[in-house]
């Protein structure tokens, strides 16, 4: 069995991390634990990992197993296809209905993102300089953050805001391998899913929730860290063994 830790956030007395565990291909379960420091909140996800995994039959995972997990690479967007020409004038559009709460998150195109990112990567830069890293020691933490140690590769504008907000929450001379690697919405919504499928619940069901604790009705309303506050939520949820909804689920947006 392989077990791999991330370190999901940190700020300010506050640290969220992710542990999983594998077996081979197979992905077994993953939980998260938050704390006043990593080690802690390491040890608070592995024993709600331990919790989860017992009523499935599975072994404890060794705790020397454990491996840092790099972010999967991101993949650049398609740009959306050019409508064909009408051969006649199209009628008055019918306004088009809001998307339905059971839609997932429409990605956005390449085409609403600034084509000049020159100021963000001044800024970027300039935080290097701060922190006191060089090339290879921002490589480290690209590998780490993207699963590619060139700044070159970030092709979404949203990824290289989520890199510069994590590269200016750091402190000066901090090490690159162990500091909190940026908040990716698609792992939270990864997490979010899977959660909801060891509840049982389906998409009316995590809604309701999602209103009740956080005051909206879809996840595209939640910023990155009330997304990771949510998935603890469901976490708590799958630990109180109140996962009494239908075996089909769906995404709570």
């Amino acid at each position: 069995m392989q077990v791999q830790v991330r370190l999901l956030h940190c700020d300010a007395g506050r640290r969220v991390v992710l542990v999983s565990a594998r077996e081979g291909e197979r992905f077994l379960g993953s939980a998260l634990g938050e704390a006043g420091d990593a080690e802690e909140a390491e040890d608070r996800a592995r024993t709600r990992l331990l919790a989860s995994l017992q009523g499935t039959g599975t072994p404890h995972p060794p705790r020397q197993a454990v491996a840092p997990a790099p972010a999967s690479a991101p993949k650049p967007l398609s740009p959306p296809a050019a409508e064909a020409p009408k051969p006649t004038p199209a009628p008055t559009p019918t306004p088009e209905p809001p998307p339905s709460p059971e839609s997932p998150p429409t990605p956005v195109s390449q085409e609403e993102d600034p084509q000049d990112w020159s100021a963000e990567l001044t800024h970027l830069d300039l935080q290097m300089r701060r922190l006191g890293w060089d090339r290879d020691r921002e490589a480290i933490y690209l590998q780490r953050s993207f699963g590619h140690p060139s700044r070159d590769r970030i092709t979404i504008y949203a990824d290289l805001i989520a890199y510069l907000q994590a590269i200016e929450a750091l402190e000066p001379g901090c090490d690159p391998a162990t500091v909190a690697v940026p908040l990716r919405r698609a792992d939270l919504l990864d997490q979010c899913n899977l959660l909801l499928q060891q509840l049982g619940w389906d998409g009316a069901m995590g809604r309701s929730f999602l209103e009740k604790h956080l005051g909206v009705s879809s996840r595209q309303q939640l910023k990155d860290t009330d997304l990771l506050r949510f998935n603890m939520l469901l976490e708590e949820e799958t630990l109180l063994g109140k996962a009494d909804g239908p075996a089909d689920t769906g995404p709570a947006d």
